[in-house]
């Protein structure tokens, strides 16, 4: 299948990090668009990241820019992804040690 350039340039996707103590909010690592952003998708997924898909999401966070922290408005949306990676984690890898 064949991809138009606008198809191309339609797809974004973001990369974050959250330090919990460590970081203030969650930090956006990386953005990229078209291929940079497939390219992205594929390193997440062999170094067995956890993908959620959410293209509005993904736009607004394109925004923000590499190396910030992201805005208090998307505080919300972000926290639903972090809740969606932490349920996909076995518990052992959840528990904290005493």
């Amino acid at each position: 299948m064949t991809r138009t350039r606008e198809d191309l340039r339609s797809r974004v996707a973001v990369a974050m990090r959250y330090r919990h103590g460590q970081d203030v909010a969650p930090v956006v690592t990386a953005t990229g668009r078209g291929l940079l952003a497939d390219r992205i998708v594929e390193l997440a997924a062999q170094a067995q990241v956890p993908i959620h898909q959410d293209a509005d999401l993904a736009e607004a966070l394109d925004k923000v820019g590499t190396d910030r922290s992201i805005p208090p408005e998307l505080y919300a949306a972000v926290a639903e992804v972090i809740a969606f990676v932490h349920r996909l984690r076995p518990t052992t890898a959840r528990a904290t040690p005493a």
